[in-house]
């Protein structure tokens, strides 16, 4: 449907350079009208010059007349120009807007019908993997050390290059790394922490409270 809409308005945008020919044409026109009176306000400037001296007063005024009525017609056809000129500016104007309108529909219905058919673009399949990709690497680094892919060793941690947008965690404020151990408080600020950082060598069995949570308790 917004398809015939577009090729109509198409349609009748052929006659938009017959519309600004005839509006050029009228301009020129005009130009050509206030040169004719630039030039007789010249002669009539010329002659009242020439003869002012043997001019009885009304016939000065009656020559200043008609100099000053040449330079308000000059005026006039200067403001239809300006006219004209607005009107074939409003006209591109509109056609270019109506054709954005047009487009924009067009591709919105078409938009929708590739939804509908489960029509992916290639753009689009390659933005999901780029996405998918990313979580993965996401969920694997913020592993805490539950899937290690290879166990890392605390002087491995410190030589590596920090990463600032990695999360931090432990007493020693280090990412994660080797074996951890999450606290049982689940309001626990750390929640994770290395073996190493509170002296465990094996995972204890029941619950565990980290240092601070275990002191917290106590004062409980």
């Amino acid at each position: 449907r917004y398809l015939l809409i577009c090729l109509s308005n198409f349609l009748g945008i052929e006659n938009l350079p017959c519309e600004l020919q005839r509006n050029f044409t009228l301009m020129r026109d005009l130009d050509n009208r206030t040169e004719e009176k630039k030039g007789e306000i010249d002669k009539l400037a010329e002659e009242y010059i020439a003869n002012v001296v043997n001019l009885a007063s009304v016939q000065r005024v009656e020559h200043l007349q008609k100099i000053q009525n040449a330079y308000s017609k000059c005026k006039e056809f200067s403001d239809d120009k300006v006219q004209l000129a607005m009107q074939t500016y409003e006209m591109v104007d509109k056609h270019i807007r109506r054709l954005d309108a047009d487009l924009a529909r067009f591709e919105n219905e078409l938009k929708g019908k590739l939804e509908v058919s489960g029509y992916e673009s290639p753009e689009a399949r390659g933005l999901k993997k780029a996405d998918s990709r990313g979580l993965r690497e996401k969920r694997v680094s913020r592993g805490r050390g539950r899937k290690k892919l290879k166990e890392k060793t605390p002087s491995d941690v410190l030589d590596m290059p920090v990463d600032p947008n990695e999360p931090t965690y432990c007493l020693c404020h280090q990412v994660s790394y080797g074996e951890m151990i999450g606290c049982d408080n689940p309001d626990c600020p750390i929640e994770w922490f290395h073996f190493a950082c509170v002296d465990l060598a094996t995972k204890p069995k029941g619950k565990w409270f980290c240092p601070r949570c275990t002191q917290d308790r106590k004062k409980k």
